[in-house]
């Protein structure tokens, strides 16, 4: 799968208590249109997996092409990410990021047991989107979709 282009996201929830956590995820796929389903996988093995696990819901936030340094702080283990970027809570309360290309607030419509990580499958409750182009990851690059993809598309674009 190391050779598969993806975009990059951050999936955000809250603990029972507040407290915001959020994670880097590539697994993130289109399930259905009617009703708007949308679904990620989580290892069971990271620190966050049991919170997410009860949360109920959570935040897809598609990255910007410029936000590469969110992404690898997302990644890292043992810091306080939260603390190193800007966010506020939406209404549902979610931690949302902010300067992100979109963000999709979901409730937890199912769960699938998967091998070593459990698929989520969530309902989108509302989408925003930023206009931004997003962050694409390949080969453990990241980087801005090439202007040289769109060459030779009908309108030009």
């Amino acid at each position: 799968m190391g050779n598969y282009p993806t975009g990059v996201t951050i999936v955000t929830t809250v603990t029972e208590t507040g407290i915001p956590l959020g994670l880097t995820v590539n697994s993130i796929a289109s399930v259905s249109i009617d009703p708007l389903l949308i679904l990620w996988s989580i290892d069971k093995s990271v620190s966050s997996y049991p919170e997410f696990m009860k949360t109920g819901h959570f935040a897809i936030h598609i990255l910007a092409e410029d936000q590469r340094d969110i992404c690898i702080l997302f990644a890292t283990k043992g810091i306080d990410r939260f603390k190193h970027c800007t966010w506020e809570f939406s209404n549902i309360p979610l931690p949302i990021l902010t300067g992100t290309a979109s963000v999709l607030q979901c409730r937890t419509y199912r769960t699938i047991e998967a091998g070593d990580h459990t698929i989520i499958i969530g309902e989108v409750l509302s989408i925003q989107n930023f206009d931004k182009e997003p962050l694409l990851y390949h080969r453990r690059i990241f980087g801005p979709i090439p202007k040289e993809f769109y060459k030779g598309s009908e309108d030009g674009t």
